[in-house]
């Protein structure tokens, strides 16, 4: 990271037309998924969860902005590894919040009750975005550039 320092790490990668299009696509739809399930924790980001949690305020506030926040990165394609990482981390703690401290199963046949699948689905879309990057239709190709 000697030439260009911290601007390195936002470059995107160079993708053709038709990838661009997919990493946009599944961008938007992680980003704006993201930014309806942090948006009601963002209005009381330290206390969203009920009185009776263990989680203390300043790790919900973080899963409030990493939500909210990076999702609103992400669909606009804006230091998407850093709103990347947060997000990641969320991921990573609602699939063993859900699969191994609830105990909850992958799918959820009978219709009740919780699983892990949707955290897990989303951790697999946010760790190809962050291996991938934003694409060419992103701010982070319009500030960055293209990696070299």
């Amino acid at each position: 990271m000697a030439s260009g320092g911290i601007k390195n790490v936002f470059k995107t990668g160079s993708t053709t037309g038709f990838q661009s299009w997919a990493l946009l696509f599944m961008r938007l739809i992680a980003g704006i998924g993201f930014m309806l399930h942090g948006w009601g924790k963002i209005q009381n980001p330290f206390a969203w969860m009920p009185e009776s949690s263990p989680v203390p305020g300043i790790f919900q506030f973080l899963a409030a902005f990493s939500e909210f926040g990076g999702g609103l990165a992400l669909t606009l394609g804006l230091l998407t590894p850093l709103a990347l990482s947060g997000l990641i981390v969320t991921m990573i703690v609602a699939v063993l919040f859900h699969g191994v401290m609830l105990g909850d199963p992958f799918v959820n046949t009978t219709g009740t009750g919780g699983s892990y699948e949707p955290a897990l689905s989303y951790l697999g879309i946010f760790i190809v975005l962050l291996a991938t990057g934003p694409g060419n239709w992103s701010l982070d190709q319009k500030f960055f550039g293209t990696k070299d």
